[in-house]
């Protein structure tokens, strides 16, 4: 048998190359600098990587291909606007994730421990978590472009590991957060497994690991029927894991709570771009012709979800644990976008998703503002008069409590009026029923915490609004602007994604 060199397309490839180059320089400056210059060259590297593959991706933005490495992936429209979301998003992020004190100075030491008090003291800081963060960014920017199974899996596996270990790197409350990060370990470990055993029913249906073969073995209807099913069932579970839908939510709460405040902000933002990049990806071109099959089980997903993680974000006294059932709510609201299964549902899910992003970054920096002489305090009432205390930083959570609410003129109304315009349309209106019911419940809560930051008195618990730096300033204010903008005038991003949202197959 001839061996024959694989052939790449270094320039369409060239974005995630450059995040992956960087994820290396990264762990080296962590083995070999100083402890004095580690996190501004950690820093630097970090945002030099990502600013360079946005600019790349920019530059490639009209080219597509279907054999960029082999046809394992697939650059198209949607693709460098996943891409283009997933960086912006991790730019932010990363500015949040700069201020070192949310992260323990020695993440190998036990909680307690002397040589954890030692490394306090003489501030040995170390800053693995900026290449991470980076190889998690890869692993994200190949999720969506996937187009066969065993690339998707690494991709999964790419962005995943380093949550994993991100999420155990809290400063305080260590057991917490270690306890937050093996739970989501477990629990993915469990979703990667479901995932390779709907990606061998899947096999075993279509004879082909690629995309197009599953889609020609559906559309050739010569398979059974019986493995197409179970595949489509235990490949869902592995995607509807990420994206934290019901019934298979249960880590995202925890992990919220427990992960330091901007490893949250990241995970809850990016990881859902990617995610639901490649569930788009799969179920409109793989699975496009098979609609009779799932859209019966994402529906009652769907509506589960939505109607669930508005509920019970009603009942929760912590301000992360709230914002991560109105995750699950926003993912259930997503999900209509892939029922649609139409070009409007494509370009609806596509705005959505930048636009939840940034605002949820936006809305976990304001978390990391008030604090007490122990850290971060997210008990709701201790918010309490929150917008006497500081006006400003209480007037941009209410707006981007506001956007989650989808109130007019912010972005998240476009949002869910463009998803829920696209699935009325494509006729699935059980959906938007409880799309629209779910939206006037989580108002309710929304507008409840903006009550209590404006018209209850602050009570002198030592609570207080730490002044943000300069790195954790911009993350807010961009992410304010973005969402305004968005709500105000988005018509110049909704055609620039209608120009490029049309899957090649």
């Amino acid at each position: 048998m001839e061996f024959s060199a694989p052939v790449l397309n270094y320039t369409l490839l060239s974005p995630m190359l450059i995040v992956l180059g960087g994820a290396i320089i990264g762990v080296l400056v962590e083995a070999f600098m100083s402890k004095a210059l580690r996190p501004i060259t950690q820093l630097s590297v970090t945002l030099g990587s990502l600013v360079l593959a946005l600019v790349q991706v920019w530059k490639i933005r009209n080219e597509q291909s279907t054999t960029a490495a082999m046809g394992s992936v697939v650059m198209d429209g949607p693709a460098v606007l996943m891409q283009a979301s997933i960086l912006i998003i991790s730019l932010i992020s990363v500015l949040l994730i700069a201020d070192t004190e949310h992260f323990t100075a020695l993440a190998a030491a036990l909680p307690g421990s002397e040589e954890e008090r030692h490394a306090l003291q003489t501030g040995n800081q170390v800053t693995e978590v900026y290449p991470l963060t980076l190889f998690a960014v890869a692993g994200m920017m190949l999720f969506p472009i996937s187009s066969d199974l065993i690339t998707l899996f690494v991709a999964l596996e790419v962005l995943s590991l380093p949550l994993y270990l991100m999420a155990g790197l809290s400063r305080r409350r260590r057991l917490a957060s270690q306890e937050s990060a093996l739970k989501y370990f477990l629990l993915g470990a469990f979703s990667s497994a479901f995932f390779l055993f709907g990606a061998a029913f899947l096999y075993g249906y279509s004879a082909s690991i690629t995309f197009t073969g599953i889609r020609d073995a559906v559309v050739g209807g010569g398979g059974n029927d019986v493995f197409l099913l179970i595949g489509i069932a235990f490949l869902s579970v592995g995607l509807l894991f990420k994206v934290g839908a019901v019934p298979f939510h249960a880590w995202s709460p925890d992990v919220y709570q427990g992960a330091p405040t901007p490893v949250t902000a990241f995970m809850a933002a990016a990881t859902k771009v990617a995610a639901f990049g490649a569930m788009l990806r799969i179920y409109y071109t793989a699975f496009a012709n098979a609609q009779w099959s799932w859209t019966p089980m994402l529906t009652i997903i769907a509506i589960i979800t939505m109607v669930f993680g508005s509920l019970v974000a009603i009942a929760q006294r912590d301000v992360k644990r709230m914002l991560a059932y109105s995750s699950i709510a926003h993912a259930g609201f997503l999900l209509t976008g892939v029922i649609a299964l139409n070009k409007a549902g494509l370009e609806a899910s596509l705005f959505y998703l930048f636009a939840y992003g940034v605002t949820t970054v936006g809305a976990f920096a304001i978390v990391t503002l008030v604090r007490d002489s122990a850290g971060e305090v997210t008990d709701l009432n201790r918010w309490k008069g929150l917008g006497k205390r500081s006006p400003w930083v209480a007037t941009a959570f209410a707006g981007f409590l506001l956007s989650f609410a989808g109130i007019p003129l912010t972005s998240g109304f476009i949002g869910k009026f463009s998803i829920f315009s696209a699935a009325y349309e494509s006729g699935a209106r059980s959906v938007v029923i409880a799309g629209v019911l779910s939206s006037a419940i989580a108002a309710f809560f929304y507008i409840r915490v903006i009550v209590l930051m404006f018209f209850t008195d602050p009570v002198e618990d030592g609570t207080s609004v730490e002044i943000p730096s300069s790195l954790t300033s911009i993350t807010v204010i961009f992410s304010l602007i973005i969402t305004i903008a968005l709500g105000v005038f988005p018509a110049p991003v909704l055609n620039f994604i209608s120009n490029l949202a049309t899957f090649i197959r």
